[in-house]
């Protein structure tokens, strides 16, 4: 499944607020604070831990459902990185071998 990146600006349209209101929610508040949040939107910068909670709260939808695309490509990152783990380890018939095989079934390719 391809996703955008981020679906920020979506929200933000459903939800008739101008990127001024939407910055003055995250705690800022001027034309830098907007142009921040454009930055956002265009996935020219990833927002804080903070500021991905606070478009949670502000958008009523999950962190991983806003940044779809992004999630998507960290849990391949972290399936390959979990699938090459588990053969270094050599990890047999314990729940940390588990854990690993379960997330590198994660991958795609």
């Amino acid at each position: 499944m391809s996703s955008l990146s981020n679906y920020l600006r979506t929200n933000r349209k459903k939800s008739a607020l101008s990127q001024e209101e939407v910055a003055f929610l995250l705690g800022g508040i001027g034309e830098s604070k907007s142009s921040r949040i454009s930055r956002y939107e265009s996935c020219s910068r990833e927002p804080t831990l903070s500021a991905a909670l606070a478009y949670e709260v502000i958008y009523g939808k999950s962190v991983r459902e806003l940044f779809a695309g992004l999630y998507e490509q960290v849990e391949q990152n972290v399936a390959k990185r979990a699938k090459l783990l588990s053969y270094r380890k050599k990890i047999l018939h314990s729940k940390r071998h588990e854990l690993l095989i379960n997330i590198a079934s994660k991958t795609t390719a």
